[in-house]
């Protein structure tokens, strides 16, 4: 079994190094690891970075100018060979080590999916935005409620999930709206899912966080959208 690690990144010369070196020092058990490197880009010496340090990839495709995560993640999909996908932000914010935990949940209950949830702490979680919690708790919520789950933290960038459940071009979002996407169309088709703790060390804003309040209703909107479609 292949457990593909997509890695979107957009002017990240000061971790992306450092992730990919986390990355690949992964140790699964029974898995194969594929390290797929998405240069969404890059205006910063990102490229370059990656252009010397090939041994810590499998492979590498590039769009030419910045067209959001969004457009990354399909792209890494397309070319996915695992069975099993999680997408990496190369930020630092999610430890890979925690991605342990899910091979360990997918070999022992044949999972369809797995979030890693910033809410049940394993070790550590960095205080954050009060309004991000806020908006996250409420998505999650309205979540549960229309797909009859039971989740704590639905936007965790730590969401795996068998591979059939997913086709690339099927996805119509971009941005974070799209990740809304992804996890109702797996939930849809699938029918085992499970939470793990996991550590988180996110960014704040001014440290150059992505992500922001006002993308709360295009992601609610989606939401409700892919639970009717």
């Amino acid at each position: 079994m292949i457990f593909s690690i997509i890695v979107p990144v957009f002017n990240e010369e000061k971790t992306i190094l450092k992730i990919l070196n986390e990355l690949k020092k992964l140790n699964f058990k029974k898995f194969e690891k594929e390290i797929i490197v998405i240069n969404d880009g890059s205006t910063d010496s990102t490229k370059k970075i990656l252009n010397e340090n090939k041994d810590l990839y499998d492979s590498i495709y590039s769009l030419e100018t910045n067209k959001g995560k969004g457009s990354a993640v399909k792209l890494g999909l397309q070319h996915t060979k695992g069975e099993y996908i999680v997408f990496q932000d190369a930020d630092l914010e999610y430890d890979p080590q925690d991605l342990l935990k899910f091979e360990e949940v997918f070999q022992k209950f044949d999972a369809d999916g797995i979030i890693g949830s910033r809410f049940t702490y394993d070790k550590y979680t960095r205080s954050h935005s009060i309004l991000n919690k806020i908006g996250n708790y409420i998505l999650t919520l309205i979540f549960n409620i229309l797909y009859d789950t039971t989740f704590t933290d639905i936007y965790s960038c730590y969401f795996a999930f068998k591979r059939n459940l997913i086709d690339a071009n099927s996805l119509k979002s971009e941005g974070f709206v799209q990740h809304a996407e992804i996890l109702s169309k797996a939930i849809k088709c699938g029918s085992k899912f499970y939470e793990v703790p996991i550590n988180y060390n996110g960014r704040n804003f001014s440290e150059g966080k992505k992500i922001r309040f006002y993308h709360f209703f295009p992601v609610l909107i989606q939401i409700i959208i892919g639970k009717f479609k």
